[in-house]
Parts: C-alpha cells; sequence; structure tokens
C-alpha cells in the first residue's frame, strides 16, 4: 500500500500535469460526474477554471465585507477569486495549495486580473501557512478527499478560524465503503475517489474537530459507482467554531 507522502506525490504531480493541458481535463469534477458550471457566477475567470470542482462553497458561505477569507486547495484561483468579489477592498481572501505550478498559475491570473487583496500560499492542508484565529470563513472545493489525514485537515481549520468563525466545504462523500484496492489506486486519490469517506464518518471527523451547527446545505449524486455498488455524492457541508 502507498504511503501519504507517495500518494500526495502522485496527486501534485497530476495536477502540476493539469496545468499544462487544456482547461476541463481530467480532475475531480469530471472523473465524479460532479463538476460544477461557474461561467455565471460574479468573479468568474475562465483562465482559473480547470473544471475541477464538485461545489460551489461561496454560495453558501455567507462572505461578507470586509472577511478574511482562506480557500483550501486554491488551485488556479477560481473559488479566490469569486470570494474577493464578496470581501470586496476592505477585506481579504487567501488560497493555499500544495502544487507549486498551481500557485504559479494563480499568482498568474491575479496579476492579468488586478486583484490585489487575494494572497497565494504554498503549503499542505494539513499544516496551513495561516496564524490562529485570524480567518473569518474557510472555503474548499473538492480538495480536502485528496488529503490522507482528514482529521488534522479539520483541526487545522479548527485552528485559522475566528471564534464564530464558519467553514463551507463542497466535497466527494460515498454512502458505502470503498475497497482496497481502490484506496491503493493513486489515480484514483488524484480523481478524488480513493480518498473519500463515508458520509457519516465525514461529519464525525468535523465534530470531533470541535465543530457546532455543522449542515449539510447541498447533496448531489454522482453517475460514478465504486466496484462494490457504493455511490458518491458531492455535498457542501458548513460548521461554525
Amino acid at each position: 500500500m502507498k504511503t501519504d507522502i507517495e500518494i500526495k506525490e502522485e496527486v501534485k504531480e497530476r495536477y502540476a500535469g493539469i496545468v499544462q493541458t487544456p482547461r476541463h481535463s481530467c480532475g475531480c469534477g469530471n472523473k465524479s460526474t460532479l463538476e460544477v458550471n461557474y461561467s455565471q457566477i460574479e468573479g468568474y475567470n475562465p483562465d482559473a477554471d480547470y473544471g475541477l470542482g464538485c461545489g460551489t462553497p461561496t454560495a453558501f458561505a455567507n462572505i461578507k465585507e470586509g472577511m478574511t477569507v482562506l480557500d483550501l486547495g486554491s488551485g488556479a484561483g477560481i473559488d479566490c477569486f469569486i470570494a474577493a468579489k464578496y470581501v470586496g477592498a476592505s477585506g481579504k481572501v487567501i488560497g493555499v495549495d500544495m502544487t507549486e505550478e498551481m500557485i504559479k498559475k494563480a499568482n498568474e491570473n491575479k496579476n492579468k486580473l488586478n486583484i490585489p487583496n487575494v494572497d497565494f500560499r504554498l503549503g499542505e492542508i494539513e499544516s496551513l501557512p495561516v496564524d490562529s484565529g485570524t480567518v473569518d470563513r474557510v472555503i474548499s472545493n473538492c480538495v480536502i478527499n485528496l488529503v490522507p489525514h482528514k482529521e488534522k485537515a479539520f483541526s487545522e481549520i479548527h485552528r485559522v478560524l475566528k471564534p464564530g468563525g464558519k467553514f463551507t466545504v463542497s466535497d466527494i462523500v460515498t454512502d458505502g465503503k470503498i475497497s482496497e484496492e481502490e484506496r491503493r489506486d493513486a489515480s484514483l486519490w488524484a480523481g478524488c475517489v480513493s480518498g473519500a469517506l463515508e458520509k457519516k464518518d465525514y461529519l464525525a471527523i468535523i465534530e470531533k474537530a470541535g465543530f457546532k451547527e455543522i449542515s449539510v446545505t447541498s447533496e448531489v449524486k454522482g453517475e460514478h459507482q465504486l466496484s462494490g455498488g457504493a455511490g458518491l455524492y458531492s455535498i457542501t457541508v458548513t460548521g461554525t467554531k
């Protein structure tokens, strides 16, 4: 079975390759047939959209002017640029991604769009390069399923949020078990399948991290089915520190 480091390196390699290929190449959204159309959302930029999302977390995050928003797994910047429209000039958006090529592309898009209040940082979700208690909202779009240690991920989200701050995460979950063979398949990890948890287990991790008012605000069943018959779902879940 592959180690966490090996899984991360293969995921990095896959997502670095996406930057070099045409938009809408195979990623989380396409792999699970749960891709979301962003084109009508204010702040949308086609150069930042690789078809990798499985939800629209900004639509459920109650982002307000002047807030600091953190986007986990920010990719080429699509959700950050949308969030920037909500926070306005007095707010700030931080995007964190572990793939250098994505950070480079996101900064190119930022400079092209001239959005000075967006800050892209290289880092991992299990160890965020963000100070404790400094963020009003955390968003993430089809990324936490890629993280081997989801407990650490939600613990970090809890750490960086201000008291009363909220997260809104769109992610892939299942309604049954994933086989060991599928768990070991790095291509399925990068496609947001192998790392997906059962919905009840995913929500239990969030509760254990200390969040309150946990709510699933959106749920969509995908067409992809696992070998054991379990289905894949895109959910958007929120919680309050």
